[in-house]
């Protein structure tokens, strides 16, 4: 779960974590009213769930509150297109106004689960600003990674580790200690799945500051954190993800033209691997779990239909708990409700396979059947590019 920038700031400041003076606005005239409380410069920045802001114009320096209230009215309201956004964009509707700062040095600084160790992992580095992937491609040795041990915690001597590492001056060294200690102990309360910091700055006063924050926060631990789903902003997720949330199937839009509907996790990511050696594109990966009930059956087709990219699908089932014959009775069902315009070839396994496809058969939906996945891959990248298997 992602959460926006302005609030992620705000729990840093609970955490004692520095964070430049600043508050959200909602509307031009909001922004001029915080500029001038604030006083002096200070930067506009676009709210949405994604980098590459400044690139894309969605953070901008304001002199006074004049030229504040006239640079927010261009960025409330836009839809910002950045490398980490779809090609239509995001939209923007609040702005983070803060205090300009005098920066000095620009450092980097985050924590995430290293999945291969199976324990945290504070990685740090000197090239701050920086897009992080392309620095540990380009330079690995600028990155610091301190893995923290389950067992024995977090201890204080990591973070005067990462600050020499880092390079900090002498008078920064405790600060920039209690910093990340800060952080890991917000990481940590918050079942947080990232904690980054880019960039973590040392100003020309001699600061240091987390000028730009991102939390993304663990859904599966929403049961303990009742105030979780108040920090959600729907309009920054895709509808269609949001739709299949609500139906209790895992839905995520992808950019390619086959659409497929498994049953099954491992299996989805199989089916989308072969779609992509068979030359083809997933548009979606779409697991309706091993025991979805006809009525989700129903809305995850109906999700995946809606999308205008699909040019064909794949429904993909190996029968245990959820029967092959209720995903027919499903497909069935949605062709009674709306049309369904793109060919559909079906490969079904397992439990009632038998009793499915007649079904199928006999309701006169023009569907495909394969034997296997090989042959029902061939057959829908085929069908996508609109030639005959």
């Amino acid at each position: 779960m992602k959460i926006h920038e302005y609030q992620a700031k705000e729990i840093f400041a609970k955490y004692g974590v520095p964070v430049p003076k600043g508050r959200v606005a909602s509307t031009p005239a909001e922004a001029k009213k915080i500029a001038q409380e604030l006083g002096g410069p200070v930067v506009i920045k676009a709210q949405v769930y994604a980098g590459g802001r400044g690139k894309a114009g969605g953070v901008k320096i304001a002199q006074n509150p004049d030229e504040a209230e006239q640079i927010a009215s261009k960025i409330i309201g836009m839809r910002l297109i950045t490398h980490q956004t779809s090609a239509e964009g995001v939209p923007v509707h609040k702005v983070l106004v803060e205090e300009a700062m005098g920066i000095a040095k620009e450092l980097y600084l985050s924590i995430v689960i290293d999945s291969a160790k199976r324990m945290p992992v504070i990685m740090a580095s000197e090239a701050g600003g920086m897009e992080i992937e392309e620095v540990a491609a380009k330079t690995p040795e600028k990155i610091l990674k301190v893995h923290v041990d389950a067992a024995s915690g977090y201890q204080s001597y990591i973070g005067r580790k990462i600050a020499y590492g880092l390079n900090m001056p002498a008078e920064l060294m405790k600060p920039a200690g209690q910093l990340i200690e800060s952080l890991f102990k917000l990481f940590r309360e918050k079942d947080a799945s990232l904690a980054e910091i880019n960039p973590l700055v040392i100003t020309k006063d001699n600061r240091i500051l987390a000028l730009d924050g991102k939390l993304n926060l663990d859904d599966n631990s929403l049961f303990r954190h009742k105030d979780y789903p108040d920090l959600r902003d729907p309009s920054q997720e895709n509808p269609l993800d949001l739709e299949a949330a609500k139906a209790g199937v895992t839905y995520i839009k992808l950019d390619g033209d086959v659409g497929c509907m498994v049953n099954g996790a491992g299996l989805a990511m199989a089916t989308m691997d072969i779609i992509k050696l068979k030359g083809g594109k997933a548009a979606n990966f779409l697991d309706v779990g091993g025991g979805a009930s006809d009525e989700q059956v129903i809305k995850a087709l109906k999700i995946m239909l809606s999308d205008s990219h699909v040019k064909a699908v794949l429904v993909n089932v190996f029968g245990g708990i959820l029967r092959c014959d209720i995903i027919a009775r499903g497909m069935i069902e949605v062709s009674k409700q709306q049309k369904i315009g793109v060919p559909i070839v079906v490969r079904m396994r397992g439990t009632n396979k038998d009793e499915g496809k007649k079904l199928l058969a006999e309701s006169g939906l023009p569907v495909t059947m394969a034997i296997d996945l090989d042959e029902a891959a061939t057959k829908v990248v085929a069908a996508a590019k609109g030639k005959a298997s």
